[in-house]
This record gives C-alpha cells, structure tokens and sequence, in this order.
C-alpha cells in the first residue's frame, strides 16, 4: 500500500508572513491540527515549514501577544520531513517514528505539496483491514509508532520550533 492511497488531499496552507489568527482560522474551520506552510519561488510553491496547534497555542502562551500579531515564520517548524505519494505506508511510519512527527507533508515528484498524511490516517487503515480480516497495516506497527513518536525528545534532537 502507498501513502497516495490513505493520504488526505486538498490540504489548506498558510504563508510564512501570515499572522497565527489566519493558521489558526485554518485549522479551527478545516478541524485539522496541522497547516504546511508554503512559499512561492519562480512560480513553483514549496514546503518550507510546518505549523502545528501546539506551535500556535505555545507562541500566545510564551510571547504574551494576540496571535494576529505573530507572524508563522517565528514560530513554525523549519525542518520539514516529507514523504513520498509513491512511498509506501512502512516508509512513512518509519519516518513517522524517526523524526517523532504525527503528520507528514506528501510531495509529487516535483515537491509540490500534493497531500498531508497523518498516523490517524494509517490507523483508520489498520482499523479498516481488522473488520475486512486483511493485515497490511497492523495494530502493533500503529503502537509501535505511536510509542516512538511521543517519546519525550533528547536533547538537541530536532526541534519542533523555532523562535
């Protein structure tokens, strides 16, 4: 199974100038937790971060401002993880797990932002394929994943912020 087949596509995007009221309105009307944020360079848009609703909750909280008055920027992620449409789901999961991510942005062959796939998607898969009586995604790789992934970070491991 590739990450083309579970991914969510039509994902809504911010721009790094944009204010955290504008990602947050993203997230609250899309009821997603996750914006990728893009910027446009010779006419072709590219991944460069990543915002999460804990990066816009701990940006207000941290900073004491109105999120109208933060720019993304200043708090996305910079080190974007990407996968693959072509990928396969073990693929993804292990990067999933690797980079302690919920979610990843899914590029075309050009790296254009075709997608987003989280580990809610693959577990929905797992749960799929458990009433269908099929295995290709299973319940011990899905807590295996999630086991790795909210393993408290060492430290200088990647941050998931950048001031």
């Amino acid at each position: 199974m590739n990450v083309e087949e579970l991914m969510t596509r039509n994902v809504r995007t911010c721009g790094p100038e944009d204010r955290l009221s504008v990602a947050a309105q993203i997230m609250w009307e899309r009821d997603c937790r996750c914006v990728p944020v893009i910027e446009s360079a010779n006419g072709a848009a590219r991944v460069v971060g990543m915002l999460t609703d804990r990066d816009v909750c701990m940006a207000a909280y941290t900073q004491g401002r109105q999120l109208a008055d933060i720019t993304v920027r200043s708090v996305m992620a910079k080190e974007v993880r990407a996968c693959r449409c072509t990928d396969s789901i073990d693929t993804a999961v292990r990067m999933l797990e690797e980079n302690q991510v919920h979610r990843l942005p899914v590029l075309d062959q050009a790296d254009h932002l075709i997608g987003l796939l989280s580990l809610a998607d693959i577990a929905g898969e797992a749960a799929r394929e458990h009433a269908q009586g099929r295995k290709d995604v299973t319940d011990a790789q899905i807590a295996e994943a999630l086991e790795a992934i909210t393993q408290p970070r060492q430290p200088g491991a990647l941050a998931t912020t950048a001031a």
